[in-house]
């Protein structure tokens, strides 16, 4: 009869800790899926000085081949929507004739089906710009 209570109360026992294993491992995943995926940091607060320097870190305006590359390729790559096509000279002709000038005002206020800097929402106007002048370079 011993021998079966000291079985029972192993048991019983070994039970116990897996279970509180269990529920310390369980606490742990769901604190994990409940933390917020991040955290909004207010102009004032610590953290804005960490924000500021990480966009300080930029490397400059991209050239317009990486901009057209990134953003441009899309409808100028295949003539979607009557964009005139990357290289095609006559496409290019009438666009080219109303000069450069109308050429960067309407890339960056948008023409047509093409919205305002098309979609590069994140360019600056120097960049479209450069955009643009890539474009014609590649016809003349």
């Amino acid at each position: 009869m011993k021998r079966v209570y000291l079985k029972v109360l192993g048991f019983v026992i070994l039970a116990a800790t897996v279970a509180v294993q269990a529920s310390e491992k369980t606490d742990k995943d769901i604190a994990e899926r409940l933390k917020p995926a991040g955290e909004v940091c207010v102009e004032g607060d610590p953290c804005a000085s960490e924000v500021v320097a990480a966009a300080d870190t930029s490397s400059g305006p991209r050239s317009g081949e990486d901009v057209y590359n990134a953003s441009c390729t899309a409808c100028h790559g295949t003539g979607v929507a009557g964009a005139p096509k990357f290289g095609d000279v006559a496409a290019w002709e009438p666009h080219i004739a109303k000069g450069i000038d109308a050429l960067h005002t309407n890339a960056v206020s948008g023409i047509n089906a093409m919205p305002p800097k098309g979609t590069c929402a994140d360019c600056s106007d120097e960049e479209v710009h450069a955009a643009v002048d890539y474009l014609v370079e590649a016809v003349q």
